[in-house]
């Protein structure tokens, strides 16, 4: 099974390694959700979503339903 940056807990962090699916918004990508760049989890929301992330010191929040399919590995 493959990590996904739903997956990740506050603080872990990881590398991206796959957002070639269709239900990824261009706009992530645009803003530096792509493979290779490093990912932590800063915060979660109350009932865990959205996602507040720092990709390669940006700052993003995202929902659980489309960081299910930004594939990651742990660091």
């Amino acid at each position: 099974m493959q990590n996904t940056l739903a997956h990740l807990k506050r603080g872990e962090r990881g590398v991206i390694t796959d957002v070639s699916s269709i239900h990824i918004p261009l706009k992530l990508l645009e803003m530096g959700c792509l493979p290779g760049n490093l990912v932590k989890l800063v915060q979660l929301a109350p009932f865990k979503d959205p996602m507040y992330l720092n990709i390669n010191g940006t700052h993003l929040a995202i929902r659980k339903e489309t960081a299910i399919h930004i594939l990651i590995n742990k660091i």
